[in-house]
């Protein structure tokens, strides 16, 4: 368990003490919203105490102690290695129950997986030569693994999972797959007729035209010019259709733009920008949900289409495909670059009976990982942590 901890390791008051690192908390980033709502919620129970150790935070209670952990800025490669060890330091002298990190750190009781190995990742998706910034995270990355043999390890997906045991054949500690959660009521619930017709209005979109829906900060990771010519692919085979993309994020509109324009589609691409309030009502307005990414760990987004009602079709590359079964709750395709198959999805789904009902297969995938229901999942990883650090004191003694 978290080093430095007195025998006993609780309180007076018999709360579990809980030390949560992660450098960013509550702020843009999928593993940073999965930190928050995670650890809001535990926050809640009187069977913890929580402490969030990071160098930036948003706060959406008065229950979470925070401790401001520094980083080295400059040079960039001193970033990770800095919050590191800080946050380590702090974190033993604080003699806490459970240590439950986010991000590379020297050692944790529990660590929640938001990535794959870097090194491969750096080379077969950013396709650069290592900087002294990836080296310091991949050794960040090798001290941590082979440091925990008594940890349990929790990537958020198959694919992160399988990244994991391919780089490390051999793989200390435990290991548990553990998808990330989602509002379900604030994505469930908008009226779905109300939203059709208020976003629909404001873009210009029928309410007959099938309304391809992509949500995402990184339009060339994410696949934006796969599912533009998929686009252009589904409309010169059904002219009649009237299949439109409503792209909703922040990216190089200007770029994207004029591929849709170059393939005859332009007036079919609609840019809506990010849109930081009011996000479920643009999901509760499309007809289906598309991200094709070369590489996504999870892919947040993916089960908040869901939880909204919406068929999904993605790459085989993101993880949330770990929720889908093709052809009853969404598509995932064999190659994210096969525009061809991603156009016959889209035309399939014109089908208005086929499509709801596997809108609601997928609403109803996504009703079984609400926050809530994680919450309680890691509350059980927690109380078996704390057995295992009691039998492990028994024995000692």
């Amino acid at each position: 368990m978290g080093q430095g901890m007195p025998q006993g390791g609780k309180y007076k008051n018999g709360r579990t003490r809980v030390a949560v690192a992660i450098p960013k908390f509550g702020l843009v980033g999928g593993g940073e919203r999965f930190a928050s709502e995670l650890t809001e919620r535990l926050a809640l129970s009187e069977d913890y105490e929580i402490h969030v150790f990071a160098n930036k935070w948003v706060a959406r209670s008065g229950r979470i102690t925070f401790h401001k952990v520094p980083m080295v800025r400059f040079p960039r490669f001193l970033r990770p290695l800095s919050f590191a060890f800080f946050a380590q330091r702090m974190i033993d002298r604080g003699g806490f129950d459970i240590v439950h990190s986010h991000d590379w750190i020297f050692r944790a009781d529990v660590f929640t997986m938001h990535c794959v190995p870097h090194a491969p990742w750096a080379q077969e998706v950013r396709r650069k030569r290592p900087s002294l910034f990836d080296r310091a995270i991949t050794g960040l990355e090798r001290r941590m693994l082979s440091s925990g043999s008594a940890s349990v390890f929790l990537p958020v997906s198959s694919i992160a999972l399988e990244a994991f045991r391919r780089e490390y054949p051999s793989l200390a500690g435990r290991w548990q797959t553990m998808h990330p959660g989602v509002d379900f009521e604030r994505f469930s619930t908008p009226d779905r007729a109300a939203c059709r017709a208020v976003i629909r209005e404001r873009y210009g979109i029928k309410n007959t035209d099938l309304l391809l829906l992509f949500v995402g900060m990184n339009f060339e990771v994410k696949g934006l010019d796969t599912i533009i010519r998929a686009l252009a692919l589904a409309r010169s085979k059904r002219p009649d259709a009237g299949v439109r993309l409503l792209v909703v994020g922040r990216g190089d509109e200007k770029k994207y733009g004029e591929l849709a324009r170059s393939l005859g589609v332009g007036d079919a691409v609609i840019f809506a920008g990010k849109q930081a309030e009011g996000l479920e009502r643009y999901y509760r307005a499309a007809d289906l949900f598309v991200m094709l990414s070369a590489f996504d760990t999870f892919g947040m987004v993916v089960l908040e289409a869901m939880a909204a009602g919406l068929p999904v079709i993605l790459s085989p590359n993101v993880g949330a495909k770990d929720l889908v079964e093709d052809g009853v709750n969404g598509f995932v395709l064999p190659d994210g670059k096969d525009g061809e198959t991603a156009a016959e999805r889209f035309l399939q789904l014109m089908d208005a009976p086929r499509r709801e009902a596997m809108g609601k297969a997928a609403s109803s995938t996504a009703s079984l990982h609400d926050w809530d229901r994680l919450t309680e999942k890691m509350r059980t990883v927690y109380q078996e942590v704390l057995l295992k650090g009691c039998a492990l004191a028994g024995a000692g003694a």
